[in-house]
């Protein structure tokens, strides 16, 4: 017998897809080695700009409020916070840089709905998500 407390209307639906997609990250995450953690950031924080891209087209501040502050936590503390500022010399003090350059970006273009400003900062992780799978195959071996 069907049972209406499962049908699927439209906001129904999307509370299933927000669920399925959080049990999916939690398993990506219980799951992935250090290496693939990192990529996780660099994925989540494009994802999490792209989407507030979209709601700055569509009008909606909160949306893009919580994207946007989404990418500034992945960035913070995720990409920065994972940096050995000690013994990771110069690169990863350009690294450190960068990001707080990006959350500089990020807070701009929240505060003045600024999509050019998050396509910059997508143009700026980008190569950095690039490389990162490039040496995929090298963080295996090691």
């Amino acid at each position: 017998m069907f049972s209406p407390q499962f049908a699927a209307g439209p906001a129904r639906a999307q509370t299933f897809a927000a669920a399925y997609r959080q049990v999916g990250v939690h398993t990506a995450v219980s799951t992935a080695d250090p290496h693939r953690l990192v990529a996780l950031l660099f994925d989540g924080c494009l994802e999490a700009i792209a989407q507030a891209r979209g709601a700055i087209r569509a009008g909606q501040i909160e949306a893009k409020g919580r994207a946007i502050g989404r990418a500034a936590r992945i960035v913070d503390e995720g990409l920065r916070a994972a940096l050995d500022l000690r013994g990771g010399g110069s690169l990863a003090a350009d690294l450190d840089a960068l990001y707080g350059y990006l959350t500089l970006r990020l807070t701009h273009a929240n505060l003045h709905h600024d999509e050019a400003a998050l396509a910059e900062c997508e143009r700026l992780i980008e190569p950095l998500r690039e490389a990162w799978q490039a040496i995929a195959p090298q963080a295996e071996t090691c």
